[in-house]
């Protein structure tokens, strides 16, 4: 239990940050190596590292070196975690939301 919510914690955590959720969003549509992710941002190849070694502990993206390229896909087991966990809310969620619906409607 206590690594699951270790793993969470790292995952909401690296999801905090809008360049890494930018970066997770590029490589789902197809793999990309280190320099094609750092790109279009205007920070240094450092700070992208930084970037990805977050969402690699995260385990939200897979690194992979061939020759002297450093590939990076997309690990989405890990947002099916994240996923999970917030399904268990959604229904919370949706039951007050109708509770809303229906005490809005006794008012009109």
């Amino acid at each position: 239990m206590v690594e699951y919510t270790l793993q969470l914690d790292s995952i909401f955590g690296s999801l905090a940050d809008p360049t890494r959720r930018d970066i997770l969003r590029r490589v789902s549509k197809r793999q990309l190596t280190v320099t094609e992710v750092a790109h279009p941002y205007e920070i240094s190849l450092a700070a992208i590292s930084k970037h990805l070694r977050v969402l690699e502990n995260a385990k939200l993206i897979n690194k992979r070196k061939q020759g002297k390229e450093h590939y990076v896909s997309l690990a989405p087991s890990a947002l099916k975690d994240a996923n999970d966990y917030l399904k268990y809310y959604q229904k919370f969620m949706e039951a007050n939301l109708d509770s809303l619906e229906e005490y809005l409607k006794k008012g009109d």
